[in-house]
């Protein structure tokens, strides 16, 4: 199976912003957010302050024209997404980065339920 880019697993969502509000682009906003979640973060201002802290690093791979969106940038947004598009296209992204041959893999999972997460993702952590 093939191992699918944020970009290329999100980039069909339905941005639910007026276009002329658009600040950020929404696959910034959702990379941001899932790496700061798969970290541990756990609400928005950790989520900004991840991206803060990891600023650097995004720069290589998003464009960031107006830097790191804020906490309320977070909130507004992922709250808005529609819950059924954003699970389906997790699970896609999820279930690609799952290319397993003859290795041994420990998996922990948490279920998360978050409000903006609705109905609830499950997260995984595989080494």
């Amino acid at each position: 199976m093939k191992t699918t880019s944020i970009s290329h697993a999100f980039g069909h969502l339905s941005d639910p912003r007026v276009n002329r509000t658009q600040r950020h682009s929404l696959i910034d906003i959702l990379t941001i957010s899932i790496c700061a979640i798969i970290c541990g973060y756990e609400n928005f201002n950790d989520i900004e302050e991840y991206g803060k802290t990891k600023e650097d690093w995004f720069r290589q791979f998003l464009a960031l024209p107006n830097g790191i969106p804020s906490h309320d940038t977070f909130n507004d947004v992922l709250n808005r997404l529609n819950p059924h598009e954003f699970s389906h296209a997790f699970t896609a992204w999820v279930k690609s980065l799952a290319n397993l041959s003859e290795e041994i893999i420990a998996v922990d999972g948490k279920r998360c339920e978050a409000r903006w997460i609705k109905p609830g993702v499950s997260r995984l952590s595989i080494w």
